[in-house]
């Protein structure tokens, strides 16, 4: 306590001020945000009834945008996160990235199954791209893993100091 108000009088700007305009920014965000996963479902569900052929560049296009529309919900909900809960979240951002390196892998992959008359440098790079996203994709599932088991052992040594 003594700390804080030190600091509030050492401060330009009031504490309260800036956690105000912290909160406003993080709605504005927010909605923000919201609006731009609305404006992609749109422009995603005019795509797959336009796009020819539907089968398959219409569902390969398809299960992208998806995928994008989650990757930008999931932000969202990292910046609720942050806005109710005061702090942001490291297992959001690990969902994050293995939404998109998932994503990459199937839309890479889709490419490599539908184009012919691939040249042998094409292929090459985009079996690169498949087996570094795939270690990616490994990687931070090892480490949500990690992040539950450290928050399980610290959970269970509070439990014990009590």
């Amino acid at each position: 306590m003594e700390i804080e108000s030190e600091i509030a009088k050492r401060s330009l700007v009031p504490p309260r001020l800036i956690e105000v305009m912290e909160e406003v920014f993080h709605v504005v965000l927010g909605i923000f945000l919201f609006g731009i996963a609305v404006t992609a479902l749109i422009y995603s569900v005019i795509r797959v009834f336009t796009t020819t052929p539907f089968f398959p560049t219409g569902m390969i296009q398809s299960i992208n945008d998806i995928l994008f529309i989650i990757i930008i919900l999931e932000i969202l909900r990292t910046v609720i996160a942050r806005y109710t809960d005061g702090v942001f979240q490291l297992q959001n951002f690990l969902i994050i990235g293995i939404i998109a390196a998932v994503r990459h892998i199937l839309t890479v992959g889709a490419y490599m199954t539908l184009g012919s008359g691939k040249s042998r440098e094409e292929f090459d790079r985009a079996v690169i791209e498949l087996a570094i996203s795939s270690g990616i994709v490994v990687a931070l599932v090892l480490a949500i893993f990690l992040a539950k088991a450290a928050d399980s052992l610290a959970t269970k040594a509070v439990a014990q100091k009590s």
